[in-house]
């Protein structure tokens, strides 16, 4: 597969922006980030897209870190045709979780330690899930999928817009002999849930609340993470409009995971 990779400089405050920065930029087709510098010196990193989608993205990458102002796109280079998630692989080791759960990330987010996925994992480590069903909405590696099957779900369905996590996710439930009914797309697919998991951009579960809502059984929870406190009160509001109950609130370092109730 033909690769572009792009050199971006950006000099944020705090490292919490520069993931929120890394992580609206992957909504473009990054699947690759090779992060050089430090917050307190400035990143140069590379982000590293298939071309097809260079192509496809170039106006809106561009005018994206253009309205960012610690934010600058120095060089757009092509790169060699070669393996590049076995040598991705080969610097990143298999991760053990929590019930002997192994993932192997394949640029996929959510290898199980960041704090946005912790949360999520402990609290699914809380629950009995056995008879539910659940939907995994943005499955990354498909982590939240697999410990909600080991948690005892009956039916798991994970849904993610990237093709590549969901050849991971496939592979990884594979590998912990986990039942999933993995699935391509952009929008929840339809059914009744008793539990939806969500960890994705703030932007794109504000638009999603209505499906969750409508997916949701009656009593069914819906769990949010992927985004900072200043966003907590647009979703709860929006959560609230579409008859979903706050239940709790959860903060690991700047982050935040919001549980709700139809």
């Amino acid at each position: 597969m033909r690769y572009h990779f792009l050199h971006i400089k950006t000099s944020f405050e705090e490292e919490w922006q520069q993931d929120i920065f890394d992580q609206e930029l992957a909504h473009y087709g990054i699947d690759t980030i090779v992060a050089k510098g430090s917050a307190f010196d400035g990143y140069e990193s590379e982000y590293y897209l298939p071309s097809e989608k260079w192509e496809q993205n170039k106006n809106d990458i561009e005018a994206f870190v253009a309205r960012r102002r610690n934010a600058r796109l120095i060089r757009v280079e092509s790169c060699p045709d070669r393996n590049w998630n076995a040598a991705w692989e080969a610097e990143h080791p298999v991760q053990e979780l929590p019930m002997g759960v192994r993932i192997v990330p394949h640029c996929a987010f959510g290898a199980g330690h960041h704090e946005t996925t912790s949360m999520m994992i402990d609290e699914l480590m809380a629950r009995d899930l056995s008879g539910l069903t659940v939907l995994d909405n943005g499955c990354g590696t498909g982590v939240l999928a697999i410990m909600a099957a080991k948690r005892g779900a009956e039916r798991v369905v994970a849904v993610d817009i990237d093709d590549k996590s969901v050849v991971n996710t496939r592979e990884n439930a594979a590998m912990n002999g986990a039942e999933i009914d993995v699935r391509l797309g952009d929008t929840p697919p339809c059914g009744s849930y008793d539990l939806i998991l969500s960890n994705i951009h703030r932007n794109i579960l504000l638009a999603q609340m209505p499906v969750y809502a409508q997916c949701l059984r009656p009593d069914g929870e819906l769990w949010l993470s992927g985004f900072l406190a200043d966003d907590c009160p647009a979703l709860c509001t929006e959560a609230e409009r579409h008859g979903l109950q706050f239940l709790a609130q959860h903060t690991r370092g700047e982050w935040q995971m919001l549980q709700f109730r139809k």
